[in-house]
């Protein structure tokens, strides 16, 4: 509950230590923690109070008193009304070390890991114009744009500086109908600028659609059907060489030259041979199976998305020692168990959430000798790398790689070694 007439009240408080979610924390004058965004550690501001609970606080800037030296003006001037971005105000080196920082801090506060070593955070090789893929939702006035900080309001934007330059081409001249009843719009590019838009919306039939440059488009409805409305239903993803068929609702990485770097540490840090089963959990398209298959000996891939299974079926068509099974992980681990597999290796991905309690249980169960958990949520991974120590697992490395520059999440690449029999 907010304290009744207390906020909008205002404070002197010096921004001590990064904080996961895109804030910094500093004291008020009770002791209490408070969370203010678009600042750094070691500056000072005058804030007023935006919500108060007993234990914590949430603050914005009224008047900044005393500047970091690694604050930098931000680029776009949608910054700040817009929720996509958080540390444009931060020079890119400073936001490297954060990840890093925030990572050690989770990790020992959530996970209970007592000073635990994080390798340095993993640059991106464009912190700007970086993302293959950005979603876009429609105003009641038929604006594009993206949600507004901790609000479902939309800001109208016509460009974006995270996005590709061939979808920041594409936004200015995408005009939609405020009675179309799409509600989502996601614009996608993949090799040789090869464009696709996704939308999403209500109806359980499309809205008219019309283009006059080439691309693709697909409508879903909220029953899971898709309409190809120009175009093909897919389109064709390069990393390190190889091609990847990925369908409109299918997921990939948004960063293709940080998952490539993520690619090559998972080959050069795995035990793989020709002798190796490896699991593979939350597979997608197949990004990492289709390097990791010729290595091993065995490769079984688990997907519940019917368009990615598909997808993968298509990527990884040439290799015969690949299964792949379309179940929810936590229906599918307690089944191969049954089964008496006994792999080697688990490589897994899993959504923001994480990895559910009876799945994680059913893992070690497996008793993997290796685990290497891919992980988009630090908090998360804290929790279940709390939950894996308890079954025996220590983690050997963790290496940040900055999959999302300007933006305060944080993809981690950690690898556990059963060091105790289940």
């Amino acid at each position: 509950m907010n304290t009744p007439g207390s906020e909008n009240s205002e404070h002197v408080v010096h921004l001590a230590t990064w904080a996961y979610g895109g804030e910094v924390m500093g004291r008020l004058e009770d002791g209490r923690a408070v969370f203010v965004p678009f600042t750094l550690p070691g500056e000072q501001a005058r804030i007023r109070l935006t919500e108060e609970k007993p234990r914590y606080a949430r603050g914005e800037v009224v008047t900044l008193l005393e500047t970091a030296a690694d604050r930098v003006p931000p680029r776009c001037p949608l910054y700040g009304q817009c929720g996509g971005c958080h540390y444009q105000h931060v020079a890119y080196p400073a936001q490297l070390a954060a990840k890093a920082a925030i990572v050690r801090d989770q990790l020992s506060r959530i996970g209970g890991f007592p000073d635990p070593s994080v390798a340095a955070t993993v640059p991106s090789p464009q912190p700007w114009g970086y993302r293959n893929h950005i979603q876009l939702h429609l105003s009641p006035e038929g604006q594009l744009g993206f949600r507004a900080r901790r609000s479902e309001r939309v800001v109208p934007a016509q460009d974006c500086l995270l996005a590709a330059q061939p979808l920041r081409d594409l936004m200015p001249v995408l005009e939609f109908d405020p009675e179309s009843g799409i509600e989502r719009v996601h614009l996608r590019v993949g090799a040789g600028d090869e464009l696709l838009i996704w939308l999403r919306g209500q109806a359980p039939t499309p809205p008219a659609f019309s283009v006059d440059f080439p691309l693709s488009a697909v409508y879903s409805n909220p029953q899971g059907e898709e309409f190809v409305l120009a175009g093909r239903g897919f389109l064709v993803m390069e990393a390190l060489g190889k091609t990847f068929r990925v369908s409109a609702p299918s997921f990939f990485q948004v960063n293709t030259p940080v998952a490539e770097a993520i690619i090559t540490h998972l080959l050069e840090n795995l035990p793989l041979d020709a002798s190796t089963t490896l699991l593979e959990l939350y597979s997608g398209v197949g990004l990492f199976s289709a390097f990791l298959a010729p290595r091993v000996g065995q490769l079984i891939a688990v997907e519940s998305s019917p368009t990615a299974c598909y997808d993968f079926g298509i990527n990884l068509a040439e290799h015969d020692h690949v299964a792949l099974y379309e179940a929810p992980v936590e229906m599918t681990l307690p089944h191969l168990q049954r089964e008496g597999l006994h792999p080697d290796i688990v490589v897994l991905d899993p959504p923001r959430s994480g990895l559910p309690r009876e799945a994680l249980d059913s893992l070690v169960a497996l008793a993997p000798q290796t685990i290497a958990y891919v992980s988009c949520d630090p908090a998360t991974l804290a929790r279940d790398g709390k939950r894996l120590a308890r079954h025996g697992y220590r983690l050997r490395r963790i290496t940040p790689f900055d999959m999302f520059p300007q933006t305060y999440h944080i993809e981690t690449v950690s690898i556990w070694e059963r060091v105790t029999a289940p």
